[in-house]
């Protein structure tokens, strides 16, 4: 409630004072925000805070985790001397470092094992091999065809259902309300798709992952923050990691995997690294991209929509309609992954 109305630590703690009023007096409740955040922690959901280069160059994370300037550009990772409190009854400078940038990482594993300690929810991790309807319709992305295709692909990870297939959701928002301040933090949030159409797109299910500082967008050096979070997909795709099921009662290894990325055009360019300008802006047509750029407005603008029509489609022939020629070309190739990975190779 503190999160979703906006509360203060403030009238938070008021809040539990008021409550503690009136409760017994054998009551356990956390006095002030800070017992309550300490009581949260001791439940796992804590959050990691690596420290980044000012440039967003780097973390400062493995081998440079004790490093005080970046590899890359050299600059301080701290902020500047001006920066310094003085102290109230000394009046002497305070000369506690602090850091430029601050990213801040919530772990998956403990949030996505979390999911199956209520036997409830862990029965409805399973829902999309045991509840779901057979058809044509589309009621779930359990129904798409990129789920079908990966558990072709990935036959051994389809075989354990309590496995997670998890969507990646990313963009920017100005964490004080107010737009006339310009400031722009980005968050990532992982979404379970094992769950049912009622559930999984629930707040409650959505975890939090990254929150990435401002004042400015990460734009390209979005990869440099997605670091921490690829190493524990990449360890939870190739070990997994042991699970206890609420529901059955036993353990299990579970895996987890990125299905797709939910997020607006210019973020796509960012998590994608192909640019959604220009001449090639499109990602799907790719390199076959048909543009054009206008003389007197300098922009570009998209045409050839007619070749992704059945090739009999009389479209194709009407000249009049449309920019004076016949449409003779064939739907560009949809790119697979492996061709994606060859174009990104060496960058």
């Amino acid at each position: 409630m503190k999160c979703l109305n906006g509360w203060s630590n403030k009238s938070f703690t008021m809040l539990l004072e008021l409550l503690k009023e009136a409760l017994l007096e054998s009551e356990t409740l956390p006095s002030n925000y800070y017992a309550a955040k300490k009581l949260l922690r001791d439940l796992g959901l804590h959050y990691i805070k690596i420290d980044a280069c000012p440039s967003d160059c780097m973390l400062s994370s493995k081998e440079h985790a004790n490093a005080n300037e970046c590899v890359v550009c050299g600059v301080s990772k701290w902020k500047s001397s001006d920066d310094n409190s003085i102290d109230e009854f000394t009046k002497s400078v305070k000369k506690k470092k602090i850091p430029a940038k601050v990213l801040r990482y919530f772990p998956l594993k403990p949030r996505l094992q979390r999911l199956y300690m209520s036997s409830k929810t862990a029965s409805h991790m399973k829902w999309h091999v045991d509840g779901r309807m057979e058809g044509e319709m589309m009621r779930h992305p359990v129904d798409s065809l990129a789920w079908k295709n990966f558990d072709n692909v990935h036959p051994s990870f389809a075989l354990e259902p309590r496995n997670v297939r998890l969507g990646l959701a990313s963009d920017g928002f100005n964490p004080f309300g107010n737009m006339s301040i310009s400031y722009s933090m980005w968050s990532v949030v992982l979404i379970p798709y094992n769950l049912p159409p009622w559930m999984c797109m629930k707040q409650t299910f959505f975890m939090l992952s990254l929150l990435i500082p401002g004042p400015t967008a990460p734009g390209n050096d979005i990869d440099i923050y997605l670091q921490p979070l690829i190493d524990e997909l990449n360890d939870l795709w190739e070990v997994g990691v042991e699970t206890y099921d609420a529901s059955t009662k036993q353990n299990f290894c579970m895996r987890a995997a990125i299905l797709w990325t939910i997020n607006d055009f210019p973020t796509y360019a960012n998590l994608s690294g192909w640019s959604t300008k220009g001449k090639f802006a499109c990602p799907i047509c790719n390199k076959d991209c048909s543009s054009y750029r206008l003389q007197n407005g300098r922009k570009w603008c998209y045409m050839g929509h007619r070749q992704f029509l059945p090739i009999d489609h009389r479209f194709r022939r009407d000249k009049k309609s449309f920019d004076g020629n016949e449409e003779h070309r064939a739907t560009p190739k949809h790119l697979s992954g492996e061709d994606v990975l060859h174009q990104l190779d060496g960058i």
